[in-house]
């Protein structure tokens, strides 16, 4: 969400500290396994790349319905994981973890651009330096982190990471990028340049999944499925100062108005096989960053995975992996 947005959200809810008051509008059908959920720069769509499916779908917010899908070269092998909007250059990329690719397109319009190899193996997650002019996409079994000019598309290296990279931010201008290893428990800063890990956080047996960063990029806040926590680290002392706990398996993580941090959480495992629907449908739960509390929890559905908050702060969305939909929120303050 760009700042000015926030900030204008922001000075709705004046001093009020219980947050934001969510107000259902639906649950719509979607594709199989919806990864991720992500707004448009404008608000006018929200954007579902589908895991076990051909593409990607396309909902109008203002329609409230699919009214898309979209199926990029070799769709048939399925396995679209993660979307960016990179608005200034008016460009939507998907990744897609069985060809490790990235398929871009125009936005608006959605227009197929070009194809991107990442050199990878089993693409995840992408991240993109207005600075540098860089893409690095997170690669879950060659264990590495893509580099890639994004002008030309040519990948320009691949730094070593944990097993299992999943969230990537870039920081301090692109030179450095913070990625989470879900297999090894870290948190890794890179040194872009040098190709190198030069700091690293490690917690047991955890298994870290998302990162979202606070404006000034002074701290991040880190979701653990397996110690079912969210994490606040100092980027400065590279430490982390505070925990939360939340429900079973938190996924994806969004912090709105710099403040409050929604939190999807996917719920207990399938105990003869965690990719299968779980025995208890999942929650969506709000930190408040200033103390680290939880300030509202309420039921999902079957496994909640995506989330996203809508660029104008006026929409919650998240997906249901196992549901095969989504559901919308209006955000409030009263």
């Amino acid at each position: 969400m760009g700042a000015m947005a926030q900030d204008k959200a922001l000075n709705k809810a004046e001093d009020k500290t219980e947050g934001p008051v969510l107000k259902k509008i639906g649950t719509y059908k979607c594709g199989r396994q919806p990864k991720q959920v992500l707004f448009s720069p404008d608000s006018k769509y929200i954007i579902m790349p589908l895991l076990e499916d051909n593409g990607f779908d396309i909902f109008s917010v203002e329609e409230k319905k699919i009214i898309k899908r979209i199926n990029p070269p070799d769709s048939q092998k399925q396995g679209f994981a993660e979307g960016l909007f990179i608005p200034e250059k008016k460009v939507f990329l998907v990744s897609q973890m069985t060809t490790a690719n990235l398929y871009e397109y125009s936005y608006p319009g959605f227009e197929y651009k070009r194809t991107i190899p990442t050199t990878g193996n089993w693409s995840k997650f992408i991240a993109f330096s207005k600075e540098k002019q860089l893409l690095a996409v997170s690669n879950w079994v060659s264990n590495d982190v893509s580099i890639i000019d994004y002008e030309s598309g040519k990948c320009l290296k691949k730094i070593k990471t944990g097993t299992e990279p999943r969230g990537l931010y870039f920081i301090n201008a692109g030179n450095n990028i913070i990625s989470l290893s879900f297999g090894s428990g870290l948190i890794e800063k890179i040194d872009v340049n040098e190709g190198k890990i030069i700091n690293t956080i490690k917690i047991k047996d955890s298994a870290m999944r998302h990162i979202v960063l606070n404006r000034a990029q002074t701290k991040a806040y880190v979701s653990d499925m397996f110690y079912r926590s969210v994490y606040e680290i100092d980027l400065i002392t590279f430490k982390i100062e505070r925990k939360t706990k939340v429900f079973n398996n938190p996924n994806t993580i969004n912090l709105f108005n710099n403040r409050w941090l929604f939190v999807s959480s996917r719920g207990p495992n399938n105990p003869t096989d965690y990719t299968k629907r779980s025995p208890a449908n999942g929650k969506i739960q709000i930190i408040d960053v200033d103390t680290m509390q939880i300030i509202q929890s309420f039921e999902g559905g079957n496994q909640p995975t995506g989330l996203d908050v809508s660029p104008d702060g006026k929409y919650l969305c998240f997906s249901n992996f196992q549901d095969q939909n989504i559901e919308l929120y209006e955000i409030c303050f009263e």
